[in-house]
């Protein structure tokens, strides 16, 4: 069940659909935890128009589902969705396994703080130009790849474009002229694209030929195999040009929309909309030199429409040859009617109803057209998102000094010089301490101990995000990396209540560990900060203790466990799979300065007091929790947790050490504490 939620979760997935037969208890959970709407439907046969969709599956249950996914929209749209594409399957042992907890706490899509872009992973890789790009981008930030033939291809890709600069720039300049052709693709096939749509769509497919030309003088077989899985759509886009002006309007109903000479009869409609007096008076002309009568004038009124008038005088001329019907006779003349007037005044009377009427027809025929290649346009919006995703791993690998990783089937872990991608790119003027790291199958557990705001955190998150670009198919932010492929990776990093469920932070921490503990295997990466520390100090050190041994004993997967249980040290000497390395710190009298740096061996203290004095707690305050702390590392625990006395303000004339004296009761003083005073008195006074 947890396993279902984390994949609904991981997909953002709206709504869930089930038999009506299905247990509803089952959802019951679900439900509670998430805004995912439940429906239900029994329709589950295939229809003989769909089953194109179903050439790349062969399950029976799986195309049963997918039978009732499919009627269910075809119920629910009320319209044909020809557009979809063929089901793939995507299995999740193709991509790295992490719940939504992971990609939280390694901000990949954004940032845990702000829920914002910026200061993702997917911030920091995404230079995409296209929309269809940047959601391709997020896919694949969001499943990395286990398969090392696939991650190499792209990595060689990648490789490609960082090699030839010239062509990638070309590519990105086309690439900013692309619409979502992806979308539009889905509007032509729902019927609702309009004629501004389709101009968009024809001026998207007139780079194809630029991107192959920059493809082709990549003199790469790479880019010759993009080249070839592009696919010739000039017909959709010479038929777009010759019918629909360069700046349609947006409804389709009101004409405007289509080209002079597209279509014949409606160019006539236009003639007579713009010509129609200067028509008729030429139709007079030509009818008095047709019949030779001078006094035949052309006319109109409402209730007859348009007419020949003939006075009397003229009658005896007019002959049976020249195909007149009588429609009105006069006091003084007879008034006639042609079948070419006839056919006129039908054309100037409804010439604008027929012309909005025509080039909404045509304009259907021409989407009709267009939604037969739906699936052509949708093969080459892939291409152009594939290359707007390679150009942009490439630019970024440029631009950051990345290199390309290697992999080895070893389970050995070596990272020369790495650097936290994101961190760096946020600090941009500051330095970035680099370290090394180093991990294999004899000592594959790091146990970091150091400071608060030593770096520890970072350093954990800086090993995981190189581990996701590489696998992504990204160059990585090191000097050297020589990677094994990790099939999961789990975290527990950063404190949380969820109040929703009513967990506490230490629940929270459980339920996420617990994750990790079932499901890793020696091909996973754990992640765990601090475990334990949101319960009492023995109960945390005894489960973080149990869980390294568990996972030294029975796992053995790669870890990166940081702790501030120093106790914890000595499994390095009882496991042979632990190594310690500590976050390393300089010492300048009370103060400390941080070095970022990691190192070898164990850290014996946690210098709480000295970030405490960073964040400029009262000066007694950390005097008392000094003397505290020295009790404590004595295990003098009695007499040291025993409250201060109530102290008389101290005038700001009076000398520090004489306000250290102050707040001094010489009864609650152990043999050691008195001793600790002393020192820290002779100290102050050289001072």
């Amino acid at each position: 069940e947890e396993k279902l939620y984390n994949a609904l979760l991981s997909m953002q997935v709206k709504e869930v659909l089930t038999y009506p037969s299905t247990d509803p208890h089952l959802f019951d959970h679900l439900k509670q935890r998430t805004m995912i709407y439940l429906s239900t439907y029994d329709d589950d046969h295939m229809k003989e128009n769909y089953k194109k969709l179903f050439s790349h599956i062969q399950d029976f249950k799986q195309i049963k589902v997918c039978n009732l996914l499919v009627n269910y929209l075809l119920e629910t749209q009320r319209r044909d969705l020809e557009h979809l594409q063929v089901i793939e399957e995507i299995r999740h042992d193709g991509y790295i396994s992490m719940d939504i907890y992971t990609k939280r706490s390694l901000d990949l899509l954004e940032s845990s703080r702000t829920h914002d872009k910026y200061g993702s992973l997917l911030w920091l890789l995404d230079q995409t130009k296209s929309a269809m790009g940047a959601r391709l981008l997020k896919q694949w930030v969001d499943r990395p790849l286990v398969d090392q033939k696939a991650i190499e291809e792209r990595l060689d890709i990648v490789e490609m474009f960082c090699d030839h600069f010239i062509q990638r720039e070309s590519i990105k300049e086309i690439l900013k002229e692309v619409y979502d052709i992806e979308r539009l693709a889905g509007r032509v096939a729902y019927g609702n694209v309009n004629a501004r749509d389709l101009k968009w769509i024809a001026s998207s497919l007139k780079v194809i030929p630029e991107l192959k030309q920059q493809l082709l003088s990549l003199n790469h077989p790479l880019g010759q195999k993009l080249y070839d899985r592009f696919v010739d759509l000039s017909h959709i886009v010479d038929r777009i040009d010759q019918a629909i002006v360069d700046t349609p309007p947006l409804s389709v109903k009101e004409g405007n929309m289509i080209k002079e000479g597209y279509s014949q009869e409606l160019d006539e409609y236009r003639y007579i909309k713009d010509h129609g007096q200067a028509w008729l008076a030429s139709f007079e002309q030509s009818e008095r030199e047709r019949t030779g009568i001078r006094g035949l004038k052309v006319g109109y009124n409402r209730v007859f429409g348009y007419y020949i008038e003939i006075t009397k005088s003229y009658l005896n001329q007019v002959k049976d040859e020249f195909q007149y019907t009588r429609k009105q006779s006069l006091a003084n003349a007879e008034r006639f009617i042609t079948p070419e007037l006839k056919d006129m005044e039908a054309k100037i009377l409804h010439a604008q109803d027929k012309m909005m009427e025509l080039e909404y027809h045509l304009f259907l025929e021409i989407r009709e057209y267009i939604k037969k290649e739906v699936h052509l346009i949708q093969e080459n919006a892939k291409m152009m998102a594939l290359l707007d995703v390679y150009q942009s791993l490439a630019c970024i690998s440029n631009e950051n000094r990345y290199v390309r990783p290697t992999f080895n089937q070893k389970h050995q872990l070596m990272i020369k010089n790495g650097r936290h991608c994101v961190i760096e790119k946020v600090m941009q003027q500051t330095h970035y301490i680099e370290n090394d790291t180093y991990m294999d199958e004899r000592k594959p557990i790091l146990l970091i101990t150091g400071p608060n705001m030593g770096g520890k955190s970072t350093y954990m998150r800086q090993v995981a995000l190189i581990c996701l670009m590489a696998q992504i198919g990204c160059f990585v932010s090191a000097d050297q990396a020589d990677l094994p492929i990790f099939d999961q990776i789990f975290t527990r990093i950063g404190a949380s209540d969820d109040l929703v469920s009513g967990q506490s932070t230490f629940m929270v921490e459980m339920l996420e560990a617990n994750q990790a503990l079932r499901y890793a295997t020696k091909n996973s990466l754990i992640l765990f900060d601090e475990i334990g520390r949101g319960t009492a100090t023995y109960d945390g050190m005894a489960i973080a203790q149990a869980m390294v041994e568990y996972i030294a004993s029975h796992i053995g997967c790669m870890t990166l466990f940081s702790t501030h249980y120093h106790e914890l040290t000595f499994l390095e000497d009882e496991f042979s799979k632990i190594h310690n390395i500590h976050a390393s710190v300089k010492e300048e009298k009370d103060h400390v300065v941080f070095l970022y740096k990691m190192e070898d061996g164990r850290s014996h203290r946690s210098y709480g007091v000295n970030v405490a004095r960073l964040a400029k707690l009262p000066e007694q305050v950390l005097e008392r929790a000094r003397m505290i702390l020295a009790s404590l590392e004595t295990h003098s625990l009695d007499r040291t947790q025993r409250p201060v006395q109530e102290e008389v303000p101290i005038q700001k004339e009076v000398s520090e050490v004489e306000a250290y004296l102050a707040s001094i009761d010489p009864m609650t003083l152990s043999p050691l504490d008195a001793l600790s005073v002393l020192i820290e008195l002779k100290k102050r006074i050289k001072e």
